[in-house]
């Protein structure tokens, strides 16, 4: 096993980061990357000081909420979303950044990734949002699927 590639470093930090995941539905983690250099992590749970789902059960699925529908009925925040709040909360510039991620970003994550200046985002897997896409496509921001190993498709 040699060196590996700038691509296959940062998605394998990703699927780390995701293990830190406090959902009980799906853990996503999620990584900034600018210049080969990380600039933030975010994994999807609960803010901090409260309760997290794995605590206190997970109200989307007691009240049967499919997947990708009614984010606002959620006590965690996304994977996406946690790195752009840590990457302005110590005022790191994400203007050009690429983000890494386990799952293509939903319309809410979109948004703010667009509005980040975000250029690049590498996923894992896809997300039942077809708003995303097209919102990406738009903006110019690129979307690269990779493959279990971390590849492009």
């Amino acid at each position: 096993m040699g060196r590996p590639s700038w691509q296959d470093y940062f998605t394998e930090i990703t699927k780390l980061v995701a293990t830190r995941s406090t959902c009980t539905r799906r853990s996503v983690g999620a990584i900034l990357v600018k210049d080969k250099r990380i600039l933030a992590t975010g994994y999807n749970g609960a803010p901090a000081n409260i309760s997290h789902c794995e605590e206190v059960g997970c109200l989307r699925e007691q009240n049967g909420v499919p997947s990708g529908q009614r984010h606002e009925l959620c006590r965690g925040i996304h994977a996406e979303q946690n790195a752009l709040i840590q990457a302005a909360r110590h005022g790191v510039n994400m203007d050009g950044a690429d983000l890494y991620c386990t799952n293509l970003p939903c319309i809410i994550c979109t948004k703010m990734i667009i509005n980040s200046g975000i250029t690049n985002v590498y996923y894992f897997d896809g997300y039942a949002d077809e708003m995303s896409l097209a919102m990406f496509q738009e903006a110019g921001v690129k979307l690269h699927a990779l493959n279990d190993e971390g590849r492009g498709k």
